[in-house]
């Protein structure tokens, strides 16, 4: 009797399990497709003007020199900062390790001296492993202005300018689908052509690729004009445009992270059936086996009141 009261209770508890992960899979899901709707419809925006950022690099000047400071791959890297989209709360499977091994990955290769700036609470698990937080930033659910980035984005763009970066790269997830999202580690400053970069949710994707290199090459922009002045167009373009690629980073992270919630919460509803059919059949079975036992008594008894 005693073993099935104790798998009784075992029963009801993954049994209220089961409630709690089932409600997560359904608020998770809600905030999937809005964080998808966001994502997918600024893609093709952030793509553009991610070409228009790789043409304006081949604006040169009579020395051969790129003509806007972020444009300008500098020729010693003694410096690097790296933005990193995490997220504030567990329950969404590889999600935070992923990126965060990747990050570490590449701080491993290039060894070059790195400050983090976090974005998220699950990235500061990089503070207790030694590595260098300079700044940590809240980060929504759901990013619904590109105001939400400024204060990133300025400090970024400010510590470039001022040198104190040679480099400056963004850690985030790319969402592919519901099923799949892939962390990558994308360099944001200086903006350089013959980098090895990919548009913004090209892994899904191939039709979201607007240009290749060749294509580049092939309308040189040093043919366009610029009004009121070359100076001023890009000291007002640029910044913005690396703002459209910083805040579909963002985007991208936020559906990588509810798609992977999800699917987390889903599989954990599945294993809690499971688990509690399992433990069902036992209970039937130690149910079945002590009312045996009991009929058993009795019939001894009765026998040996007969005798």
């Amino acid at each position: 009797m005693a073993k099935t009261k104790e798998i009784s209770r075992r029963i009801k508890s993954i049994s209220s399990t089961k409630k709690i992960t089932k409600a997560m899979e359904m608020v998770s899901a809600a905030k999937m497709r809005k964080a998808i709707d966001a994502v997918l419809k600024t893609r093709t925006y952030a793509n553009l003007s991610w070409d228009m950022v790789l043409r304006l690099t081949q604006i040169v000047t009579d020395k051969g020199e790129t003509s806007h400071p972020f444009l300008t791959v500098r020729p010693e890297t003694k410096r690097v900062a790296v933005i990193l989209i995490s997220s504030n709360r567990g329950m969404c499977g590889a999600y935070n390790s992923a990126v965060i091994s990747k990050v570490e990955q590449s701080l491993k290769i290039h060894k070059f001296p790195t400050d983090i700036i976090i974005i998220g609470k699950k990235g500061t698990v990089l503070q207790q492993r030694g590595h260098n937080i300079v700044a940590e930033f809240d980060k929504s659910d759901l990013l619904t202005d590109i105001k939400e980035i400024y204060p990133v984005i300025k400090l970024v763009l400010g510590d470039y300018s001022s040198g104190k970066y040679d480099k400056v790269l963004v850690a985030y997830t790319d969402f592919v689908n519901a099923a799949k999202q892939v962390p990558r580690l994308r360099q944001l400053l200086p903006v350089d052509v013959k980098a090895e970069e990919e548009y913004l949710g090209i892994i899904g994707t191939e039709s979201n690729k607007i240009d290749d290199q060749d294509k580049l090459t092939e309308n040189p922009v040093s043919r366009y004009k610029f009004e009121p002045n070359r100076s001023e167009v890009l000291n007002q373009m640029v910044p913005r445009l690396l703002e459209v690629q910083l805040y579909q980073a963002f985007l991208e992270a936020n559906a990588s992270e509810h798609s992977a919630r999800m699917t987390a919460m889903h599989q954990a509803t599945e294993a809690a059936e499971d688990m509690v059919s399992e433990l069902t059949l036992f209970y039937n079975k130690a149910r079945q086996a002590s009312i045996t036992a009991e009929i058993a008594e009795i019939s001894a008894g009765a026998n040996a009141l007969a005798e």
